[in-house]
C-alpha cells in the first residue's frame, strides 16, 4: 500500500529516545520501539482509517507483521493503545487549573484555552483519527467525550455562569448542550480547515474570540431559554444550581 503522506512515508519525528537510537544504528528496546510503532499507528490510521490492514502498518514502521504482534496481540490491543496515546495523550490537564483561575476575566481564560486546544488538540491527523474512529462506530469517540469532554464542559458552563451571577438550573443534559455550543464551534473550525481545507484566512486567534464572544455574550439567553422553550419542564425543575 502506498503511503498517502509524508508522515507514513517516513518522515516522522519519533518520540525521544528514539531518534538517538535509530541514529546510531543501535537495536531499539522493546519500550522504544513500541513508541514508535505508536507514532506511526496513530498516523497510519489516521490516513486510512480504523479498518486498514496491520500489514500495512507493519510496512510502514519497516518492521514483520510477527514483530508487530508481538508488541500487541491484537489490532483492538493496538487501537486501545493507539487511544491512550494518540487521541487522550493529546489533552493537557495543565491546560484546567488556569480555566478556573477566577482572578483572570471569564472570556480571557476561554480564549487562551481553546487556542491552546486548537494548537495542541485538534490536529489534522487527530482529527482524521478522531472522525474514522467515529465512522466505524469504535470507542475513542465516546470514550473521549466522557473521559475529558464532559467535564470540560462543566467547568465552562459554570466559570461563565459565575463571573455572570447567574444560578444554573439543575438539567444536566441542558447545561452540556450550553457547553457544546462554544465547544462543537471550535471543533468544526478544526474540521473546516484542516478536513474541508477552508476557512483559512482569518487567523485561529482571531475566530476563537469571535466563538467566545458570541458564547459569553449570549450565555444568559441561553439559560433562559430553557424556560421558555421548555415550560412544562420549567415547572416540575428542581431548584436552581447556585455557582458559587
Amino acid at each position: 500500500m502506498r503511503a498517502k503522506s509524508a508522515t507514513i512515508a517516513g518522515s516522522t519525528t519519533h518520540p525521544l529516545g528514539v531518534d538517538a537510537a535509530l541514529a546510531s544504528g543501535k537495536r531499539l528496546s522493546r519500550e522504544a520501539r513500541r513508541a514508535q510503532i505508536l507514532e506511526q499507528a496513530a498516523d497510519y490510521f489516521a490516513e486510512y482509517g480504523l479498518t486498514a490492514h496491520t500489514r500495512g502498518l507493519a510496512d510502514a514502521c519497516g518492521i514483520s507483521q510477527r514483530l508487530l504482534y508481538r508488541m500487541f496481540p491484537t489490532k483492538a490491543a493496538l487501537l486501545e493503545e493507539v487511544y491512550r496515546t494518540a487521541i487522550l495523550g493529546a489533552f493537557r490537564r495543565e491546560w484546567l487549573p488556569p480555566l478556573r483561575d477566577r482572578s483572570v476575566p471569564v472570556r480571557e481564560r476561554l480564549c487562551r484555552f481553546y487556542q491552546a486546544y486548537h494548537a495542541g488538540v485538534l490536529t489534522r491527523s487527530w482529527m482524521r483519527l478522531f472522525l474514522y474512529a467515529s465512522l466505524a462506530e469504535a470507542d475513542m469517540a465516546p470514550n473521549y467525550i466522557g473521559d475529558i469532554v464532559t467535564s470540560l464542559l462543566d467547568t465552562i458552563v459554570e466559570e461563565v455562569a459565575h463571573e455572570q451571577s447567574i444560578a444554573l438550573p439543575a438539567d444536566k443534559p441542558f447545561l452540556n448542550e450550553v457547553g457544546w455550543t462554544l465547544h462543537g464551534a471550535v471543533s468544526h473550525l478544526a474540521i473546516r480547515r484542516h478536513l474541508y481545507r477552508a476557512s483559512r484566512h482569518v487567523p485561529v486567534e482571531h475566530v476563537v474570540e469571535l466563538h467566545v464572544t458570541a458564547f459569553v455574550d449570549g450565555f444568559r439567553g441561553m439559560i433562559d431559554s430553557r424556560d421558555t422553550t421548555h415550560p412544562s419542564r420549567a415547572a416540575n425543575a428542581p431548584e436552581p444550581k447556585v455557582v458559587n
